[in-house]
């Protein structure tokens, strides 16, 4: 990256830091002033910034970001709480999820046949997690319950994590054909990097995040590396699985899942860590998608197909599965609807991308990348607008119903009272 290419960058940060608070009240999300500010000033209008697609810095950047989300997102879930008071964010990891990748994968083979299965998994599960911070407006409203708020927060923090052992099987169903290794072969790396990633994790996370608590607690360690020991573990789970043959992504989601265990003095600088320092790899790598990315991906045209597949990834392909785990949980349908509409396409989508660029031989102009950048395009534009509009909206019609639900409980007391005084 040049020194003006940063310096675009870094001018961008300062023209939305300045505005940052009037721009969250009216729908202005950082994604989509960092999307939109990208686009400006890249290949698509003004070209200032040249970054290449294969470069080592971009690369690094997206590794970095994605690591710091796993492991916060995972720091910030209580685990020994998660069956007890999160049932609802269980249903959307353990079905909704799952359900949703394979929906996605049998929609994106039916409207784009040629690709074959492997890459409509990709598709299908780059596709499946979901970024609060596209909705933020959501999460953050009082006014909306905070059951609901917790149950899309948890999940979005959780489900990045959790696909990314389904995208490395999908990426070695994609190019097993191609390389000179067998199948056996493809199934021995898929279970190293499974297996060996999250055990080392485990180590660096427990080990590691006991004796930063301890250090905290005893007054070894000051407050301002309490949070730089953040980012040292994060890395340095994520750079042992990788020495061992493990692969570092689950190692920083697995270590992120200890300090939530073993070190909760962490936790609280993993929070923070995650709402400034994350948020501002995560905003880069949004200035990266459309300066470079979008430019680059749909240089050359694109599929009509595209667009549907887009718009069904956001509507049916999210909100089926949604209502389907979530039967028998006793929320009202226009919850239902609210928690499938709000499963925005973000970071992670973006990230695993570019990780699928450096580790196979995807075309950055093909139907994977194309697919997957245009329903993220679609998601910062429909979720963060709505977000605002609908999170009231939403909030207006719950507090109705428990007002009418009040009224009613009011009415059959009086009348229940009133029958006692004529029996007496």
């Amino acid at each position: 990256m040049e020194g003006f290419d940063l310096f675009i960058i870094s001018t961008g940060i300062i023209l939305y830091a300045l505005i940052s608070g009037k721009a969250d009240k009216k729908s202005f999300t950082g994604p989509i002033a960092f999307t939109v500010f990208g686009l400006v000033v890249g290949a698509g209008l003004l070209d200032l910034i040249d970054i290449p697609i294969h470069n080592e810095a971009l690369n690094t950047l997206a590794e970095i970001t994605l690591v710091v989300t796993l492991f916060c997102d995972a720091a910030r879930i209580d685990v020994t709480k998660l069956s007890r008071e999160h049932n609802l964010p269980i249903k959307l990891l353990a079905l909704g999820l799952p359900m949703t990748m394979a929906l996605g994968a049998a929609v994106a083979w039916a409207i784009f046949p040629e690709i074959g299965i492997g890459a409509a998994l990709l598709i299908g599960i780059a596709l499946a997690p979901t970024d609060a911070a596209l909705g933020q407006a959501v999460v953050s409203n009082k006014a909306v319950p905070q059951r609901i708020r917790q149950a899309l927060n948890v999940e979005s923090g959780l489900n990045d994590g959790l696909a990314y052992p389904a995208l490395l099987i999908a990426v070695s169903i994609a190019i097993a054909t191609s390389e000179a290794r067998g199948a056996s072969a493809w199934v021995a790396f898929v279970a190293a990097q499974v297996v060996l990633g999250p055990l080392v994790g485990i180590i660096i996370g427990g080990i590691g995040g006991r004796w930063a608590e301890k250090s905290a607690a005893s007054g070894a360690m000051n407050e301002a590396f309490s949070q730089i020991i953040v980012l040292g573990l994060a890395l340095a789970s994520y750079s042992g699985a990788e020495i061992v043959g493990g692969n570092g992504f689950l190692a920083a989601f697995a270590a992120g899942l200890m300090i939530a265990r073993r070190a909760k003095h962490i936790v609280r600088e993993a929070t923070q860590f995650g709402e400034a320092e994350g948020q501002l790899l995560g905003l880069i790598v949004f200035i990266v998608f459309g300066a470079v990315l979008v430019p680059d991906a749909f240089k050359n045209g694109m599929d009509w197909r595209i667009w549907p597949y887009a718009i069904l990834s956001l509507t049916v392909i999210r909100m089926a599965p949604v209502a389907i785990s979530l039967i028998g949980s006793g929320l009202r349908p226009n919850t239902v609807a609210f928690i499938g509409w709000f499963g925005p396409r973000g970071l992670a989508s973006i990230l695993y991308v570019l990780l699928l660029l450096e580790e196979s031989e995807i075309s950055m102009d093909g139907v994977i990348v194309q697919t997957v950048f245009a329903t993220v395009i679609l998601s910062i534009i429909a979720h963060g607008l709505s977000a605002v509009p609908f999170a009231r909206a939403y909030a207006a019609s719950t507090s109705k119903d428990a007002e009418e639900e009040s009224k009613q409980v009011h009415s059959f007391a009086h009348k229940s009272t009133g029958k006692k005084r004529v029996q007496s």
